[in-house]
């Protein structure tokens, strides 16, 4: 699993060198939730009916699950 320092303040970056800087932690901040939502999606469907039901989960609830909306 991927792990991504955010806990950086970024306010003291000012004009354009500080929004290029942004822009591409905020690119490799989406590409990292993209890759753990995937790798949670290929886990879970991995998983037998019998599994995610003791889990509490069923095969619907695996997108909303991965995407962390639950």
């Amino acid at each position: 699993m991927a792990a991504l320092d955010t806990t950086r303040a970024t306010t003291g970056s000012f004009g354009l060198a500080g929004r290029i800087g942004a822009f591409f932690a905020s690119a490799v901040t989406a590409v990292v939730e993209w890759n753990d939502a995937r790798v949670t999606r290929n886990v879970l469907n991995r998983l037998t009916n019998r599994e995610l039901e003791d889990i509490g989960l069923c095969r619907g609830d695996i997108d909303v699950v991965a995407e962390g909306r639950r």
